[in-house]
């Protein structure tokens, strides 16, 4: 089993025998909601069991965090980014063409536009709608009616490296009536220190069994393509969670992978000469020494 610790000086060899495998705090989080979580209702028909507060960070000098404590899909989440990235993912078609199904039966039937998810995640990182005042003709906007969150991020890493404030919100709270779901990974932060970029990742509720594997992959990837564009080296992956949960039909899942021992995390390569944030495809990303235990089964929620 290869090391994916970081190459480290004598001073500080003893500090790193002690670094503990950062999936231990994902499994922490799954003991306390086992042993702390209070019963709630959910939307759907599932009740689940919730903690407040849960906070996870990912050093990627220690290899890219896709969990080994049970085999968790790669490509699936690194598609569902590149289709919140493209900005057109007010359906699930373009997760539907690449065997993705993770988005389906979400559709809501009572749309104005049948079929539809609505105005969701990339909509608002890429097409987040100003206010306009006034007519059409005494618009002050002159046409100019979005902002491109993420494109404008890109832009502030590259020309404002020290600001405080290169955030991503997809919480449009005058367009969550457009919204299949309300964003469960609401915001995001980039910060850049001396050279290497972080992203802290704020949500507002996780689905820790089934939602946040796929999160902490699809994150730490866009890390790395932000990093990657903008010549800058991926750090470390921060998640703050407000409402962490598990379903009920989720329990004895988790307690029989609370009992598993994490893996090396592997590495991932991102192969090509990207440019920009919408270079990237899913033959990119080059997977490489992962090792897992068997996958833990359990029903998707429709909620």
């Amino acid at each position: 089993m290869k090391d994916n610790k970081p190459n480290r000086t004598k001073s500080d060899s003893a500090s790193a025998a002690k670094y503990p495998h950062p999936e231990y705090q994902y499994l922490q989080l799954l003991a306390r909601i086992l042993k702390e979580g209070k019963s709630k209702k959910s939307r759907g028909i599932v009740n689940m069991k919730s903690v407040f507060g849960a906070q996870l960070s990912f050093d990627l000098r220690y290899g890219f965090p896709l969990l080994t404590t049970k085999k968790t899909p790669f490509k699936w989440p690194i598609h569902e980014m590149l289709w919140f990235i493209s900005g057109d993912c007010t359906t699930p078609k373009y997760l539907q063409e690449h065997k993705v199904n993770i988005w389906d039966g979400f559709e809501d039937p009572n749309s104005v536009k049948e079929g539809t998810l609505g105005r969701i995640y990339g909509v608002q990182w890429r097409h987040w709608r100003k206010p306009c005042w006034g007519s059409d003709t005494e618009c002050a906007c002159a046409g100019d009616h979005e902002v491109d969150q993420l494109q404008w991020a890109i832009d502030e890493i590259k020309n404002h490296p020290d600001s405080k404030a290169i955030i991503v919100n997809g919480w449009n709270a005058g367009e969550l009536g457009e919204m299949r779901l309300p964003p469960c990974h609401t915001l995001y932060q980039f910060v850049v220190i001396k050279g290497k970029l972080y992203l802290h990742l704020f949500q507002r509720a996780s689905d820790v069994f089934l939602g946040l594997p796929f999160n902490i992959c699809q994150y730490a990837a866009l890390l790395m393509m932000v990093a990657k564009i903008t010549g800058l080296e991926a750090r470390e992956l921060v998640i703050s969670i407000s409402d962490a949960h598990l379903y009920d039909n989720q329990l004895d899942a988790a307690r029989e992978q609370v009992q598993r021992k994490p893996l090396a995390f592997p590495k991932l390569v991102i192969n090509g000469k990207q440019k920009t944030i919408d270079d990237f495809a899913i033959g990119d990303f080059d997977l490489q020494d992962y090792k897992s235990y068997d996958q833990i089964k359990v029903p998707t929620v429709i909620i």
